[in-house]
């Protein structure tokens, strides 16, 4: 039996009903347009990257000034902080510090600074003093990087909110349990509940922008390699003074920003993500999720491995902190004092679906959307994709609709 029809046509049709398919929906509802189907292959908003990062609203500080992160982070951040002050959602403005472990680090903080400062970001150096007075546990060497407007969301606050407004628009529809399978012809697409005839497509699937994107030939040469990213929680009950973000100095050559502690929105202390390569786009557990593309994913971590020597150096460290200890050793190097017993293991667990130039073997730092037929994807949506998603959804909107 074929599967049910949910719907004839839609003017605009878009795959994935996380936070990017979510603000660009809302931005084309606010340029007057309708008929619009969001299809989402689980049964509910934020099962994945969306609704599993840490709510860090990231404020312009990492990104080289001559990328799409960097045009859209800042303006994401506010618009983001302007969307959960008008709708009452959990907002936490406790900034970030960013801090140095040791001399070696100290030219990387200044590069951070000289980025953020041609981004327009509110940042400054404290000194060690200054340092204790914003958060107390922070340890540096010398000066730390105090980001003003870094803030902390509850994302699956902000995913709901959109849900309720979009379908209360009248002019969304949002499907479940509808997965996007292929193309049936140039304008129809093929769903696990039918097929739809669609004026216009946009690609917000996440981990399965690259799939969705193949029968448009936009994603032949890029790779998708996942990064699983486990958080430890404050045990119940125990007391740590974290007031905002606590973050180290990360290695720019590659997009992961290491281990760090966050206050979040509803109060609770985290320390993660790490960014081990995964088996899997949904592989949270060591061995769930770890489906049919595992080999494929293996075979490839291969090659990045003996070809690219920031990936090996990710393979070789990241991978020990499934083990405690290592993990705790992280943390600890961020501040004066700490005692693994207060930390322990959390199910919060991240995918970053990481795209790869498999003509260059490197890692794809910056957002990109390509557009063709009709068609426009949005793709390797990685961090900060959550902070820039408002902004990234005017750009489409404006230069695609």
């Amino acid at each position: 039996m074929l599967p049910r029809v949910i719907t004839d046509r839609a003017d605009i049709l878009i795959a994935g009903a996380g936070i990017i398919g979510l603000t660009i929906a809302r931005e084309l509802v606010a340029a007057g347009r309708g008929d619009i189907v969001i299809i989402e292959k689980e049964s509910g908003l934020g099962k994945h990257a969306s609704g599993r990062n840490s709510g860090v609203l990231h404020a312009g500080v990492y990104y080289a000034p001559d990328t799409m992160k960097a045009a859209s982070c800042l303006t994401g951040n506010k618009l983001m902080r302007a969307f959960c002050k008008e709708r009452g959602l959990p907002l936490h403005m406790g900034g970030k510090v960013i801090v140095a472990g040791n001399e070696g680090e100290v030219p990387a903080l200044e590069e951070l600074h000289r980025r953020a400062t041609l981004n327009g970001a509110s940042v400054a150096f404290v000194d060690e003093k200054e340092l204790a007075d914003i958060e107390p546990m922070a340890r540096t060497t010398g000066k730390a990087l105090l980001s003003r407007d870094t803030a902390v969301v509850d994302p699956k606050a902000v995913l709901e909110a959109m849900r309720a407004e979009l379908v209360g628009s009248g002019r969304v529809k949002l499907v479940t349990d509808c997965a996007f399978r292929g193309l049936a012809s140039p304008d129809v697409a093929e769903t696990s509940q039918g097929r739809i005839r669609f004026g216009r497509f946009v690609n917000a699937a996440g981990a399965f922008c690259d799939v969705v994107a193949r029968p448009w030939g936009l994603s032949d040469h890029y790779r998708l390699i996942p990064f699983k990213g486990i958080y430890r929680k404050l045990v119940k009950g125990g007391t740590y003074p974290v007031n905002g973000n606590i973050y180290p100095v990360p290695d720019v050559r590659n997009p992961f920003l290491g281990v760090h502690f966050t206050r979040s929105a509803a109060g609770e202390v985290y320390l993660g993500p790490t960014a081990i390569p995964a088996l899997g786009r949904e592989n949270y557990g060591l061995l769930s999720g770890a489906d049919s593309e595992a080999l494929r994913i293996l075979t490839e971590d291969a090659v990045l491995f003996f070809m690219n020597p920031k990936f090996r150096q990710l393979a070789l460290i990241e991978p020990r902190k499934y083990v405690p200890a290592f993990f705790h050793a992280d943390a600890a190097k961020l501040v004066k004092s700490y005692d693994p017993k207060l930390f322990e293991s959390s199910p919060k667990v991240g995918i970053r679906p990481q795209l790869v130039d498999w003509r260059t073997k490197e890692l794809v730092m910056d957002f990109l959307v390509e557009a063709k037929d009709a068609s426009v994807h949005v793709l390797n949506p990685i961090s900060p994709a959550f902070t820039a998603s408002m902004a990234v959804a005017k750009r489409v909107v404006a230069e695609h609709f």
